[in-house]
């Protein structure tokens, strides 16, 4: 069965436009209610958190009056960043958790993000079985078995006390400045109150969200405000959230922004160094810099490379018994610490190799060199395939044929938004851009 509902990370769309509507909410919170009532009797337990936009009211409702109607009993945690949902899922006992956000993504989007048991994303097999449900359509529980919803209100203290534990014992952050952009996103609290807890002096952006501003000129993928302000404080750090604050990317004292793969390698050579790094292994995706492949490769280590999506950098990571793994966009995933990718918990270990070091961020930031590399994305219309048609898939093997050994392309959809990623790396920057830019053209002349 293939997956309709389900991209890379739940489901995901424009709020009050299918798939993201309350109706459809309603029917995944009564379908995944069955599916994980399915495995034992007894009392059901599901952990719902969500991020700060306004759909979020709306979407928490539904789902709640889904699950309920299944006879699940709905825990209610408020705005809390998505790793927080999958720590507390297996620490309250629940059966399921679900974080309602769409990341990243603009205030006028949202999703819904699943996590089992065991506090880890569900698997494609699960995700289509719920999908079938909701097609098939489910049976509420009689009268005396409806659910009940209660509100937790020390969620967020309680996630914050796990982040602070990943942080090495005894070492506090005294002198140190330290911009955090919480992207008007779920850590708008937990983030500047941990750093300030250890003993930083604390610049907080990002932290009045009104429903509508989340990740608006702010956050991991618009660090600019964050790296001037860095600059103009004289900040030793800058930390970037993006709205549910999963991921990071960080900025050091010279303004210039350091992405997911820089982090990695950072960690990845420190914790090699006394011997924590199992397996020798971090594993990455597919879009992660060929420089920092290289890197690792000069030092004994092995870069495992997966599909696009922290969910499945994780999976492999567990198949592997591996812990340490990520992303290029900033989730850093530490499987020692968390279920799922935390971007303050990754601060949290580059803030622990400053202090440990003595270095400055510009020095931590740059592990490795980069190898050139282009992305560009183009939006095509519900529907359409354009990677399908002939003459897009000969541009693309004559890109192929023109990089040859000098570099790499990868040509991908989007798992959350109607895009097609084209993204190259070479050493030959006019060679780069060529071929990206060809490919690109012929893409759009089909979409």
């Amino acid at each position: 069965m293939t997956r309709k509902l389900f991209g890379t990370d739940g489901v995901r769309g424009t709020a009050n436009t299918y798939p993201m509507t309350a109706e459809l909410a309603l029917m995944i919170g009564a379908a995944a209610g069955r599916y994980f009532r399915r495995e034992r009797t007894g009392v059901h337990r599901v952990v719902i958190g969500k991020d700060t936009r306004r759909s979020g009211y709306m979407f928490e409702s539904a789902l709640t009056a889904g699950l309920c109607s299944t006879g699940m009993n709905v825990m209610l945690l408020g705005p809390v960043p998505t790793p927080a949902v999958g720590l507390l899922t297996p620490s309250m006992r629940a059966d399921l958790g679900i974080m309602i956000s769409a990341s990243h993504n603009p205030a006028e989007d949202n999703g819904i993000k699943f996590f089992g048991p065991d506090g880890f994303k569900l698997s494609d097999e699960a995700e289509r079985e719920i999908e079938a449900l909701v097609e098939a359509g489910v049976a509420p529980a009689q009268a005396g078995n409806i659910g009940r919803a209660k509100r937790i209100d020390d969620g967020r203290f309680r996630y914050q006390e796990r982040v602070k534990s990943s942080f090495p014992q005894g070492m506090r952050l005294d002198g140190m400045k330290i911009v955090i952009d919480c992207a008007n996103g779920a850590a708008h609290r937990a983030a500047p109150e941990i750093l300030w807890e250890l003993g930083a002096e604390v610049i907080a952006m990002g932290i009045s969200p009104d429903g509508y501003n989340i990740n608006d000129g702010c956050g991991s993928t618009q660090p600019q405000a964050a790296a001037a302000r860095v600059v103009a404080e004289g900040a030793d750090l800058g930390i970037c959230l993006d709205g549910d604050a999963d991921r990071v990317v960080l900025i050091d004292e010279t303004g210039a922004v350091a992405d997911g793969d820089q982090i990695m390698a950072l960690m990845a050579a420190r914790w090699a160094e006394e011997d924590r790094l199992r397996g020798g292994t971090l594993v990455a995706t597919v879009m992660s810099n060929l420089g920092l492949e290289r890197f690792l490769q000069a030092r004994g280590l092995t870069l495992m490379r997966t599909g696009v999506g922290d969910r499945y950098v994780v999976e492999a990571m567990r198949r592997g018994g591996w812990n340490l793994g990520g992303e290029q966009s900033g989730h850093i995933v530490m499987t020692d610490y968390a279920t799922t990718g935390d971007g303050l918990m990754a601060a949290l270990q580059f803030l622990a190799e400053m202090v440990r070091s003595g270095k400055p961020a510009q020095e931590l930031v740059h592990t490795f060199e980069k190898v050139p590399q282009l992305l560009k994305n183009v939006r095509f219309a519900p529907g359409a395939a354009p990677l399908d048609r002939a003459q897009v898939k000969t541009r693309i093997q004559e890109a192929e044929a023109t990089l040859g050994t000098k570099g790499r392309l990868l040509i991908r959809k989007s798992g959350t938004e109607p895009l097609i990623r084209v993204m190259a790396e070479c050493e030959d920057e006019a060679l780069l851009a060529q071929v990206v830019d060809g490919v690109v053209a012929e893409i759009e002349s089909a979409a």
